[in-house]
């Protein structure tokens, strides 16, 4: 017999949790700041708490960059705002939802 999934009830083989937070996400925002010692960061914000961390791991490991997750955004070490977006749209976020400035 399957697994049941306990937020939504279905089999775990066809279960969309995860699809349906990254589509109902609100605006992700996708800019960079200057840190200590005029050094420039990406920052995203606007993920789920529960998406972040991974997040995070997926695009420092894409990236090839350093970076960390805190309390609701993620730090890229660099200026990565144009490569941002296409990883976060290929990890399942709406593409119209994603705000690069």
């Amino acid at each position: 017999m399957a697994d049941i999934c306990p937020k939504c009830g279905l089999p775990t083989e066809i279960c969309a949790c995860d699809a349906l937070v990254k589509e109902e996400a609100v605006r992700i925002k996708v800019y960079t700041t200057r840190k200590r010692f005029g050094k420039l960061v990406t920052i995203v914000e606007g993920l789920s708490a529960s998406d972040i961390v991974s997040a995070a791991k997926e695009l420092k490991r894409k990236l090839a960059c350093g970076g960390s997750a805190k309390d609701n955004y993620i730090v890229l070490q660099g200026d990565h705002k144009a490569k941002v977006k296409p990883i976060l749209v290929a990890m399942g976020y709406n593409e119209k939802s994603i705000d690069v400035r």
